[in-house]
């Protein structure tokens, strides 16, 4: 998706209904720390990943990709990475599959 993972909660808070206060109450939040993860000021704790997986009724895996994919596209923006990094990146990620075996 070509949001941050901030927007992607925020969008799927909206989409459920949900005010800001509501969802963090469900994911044992304060609403003002919510708000700063919704506005990307602050980290998402990836142990709730779960539960707002659950909240949204969305499987794990989808939003754990987002929430991965968002990281990973912060860190070549901020280190200003080549074009090839994800290449490169796959292939380390497919010799450790493989080299695992």
């Amino acid at each position: 998706m070509k949001e941050t993972f901030g927007e992607y909660i925020k969008t799927h808070r909206k989409n459920k209904g949900l005010t800001l206060t509501q969802l963090a109450a469900l994911l044992g939040l304060d609403a003002a720390n919510l708000s700063k993860m919704e506005n990307e000021k602050r980290n998402f704790d990836p142990s709730k990943l779960p539960t707002l997986a659950e909240i949204f009724e969305i499987p794990f895996d989808e939003i754990n990709d987002e929430y991965v994919s968002d990281k990973i596209g912060k860190q070549i923006y901020e280190m200003n990475c080549s074009t090839e990094l994800l290449k490169v990146a796959e292939e380390k990620a497919a010799y450790r599959r493989a080299s695992k075996k």
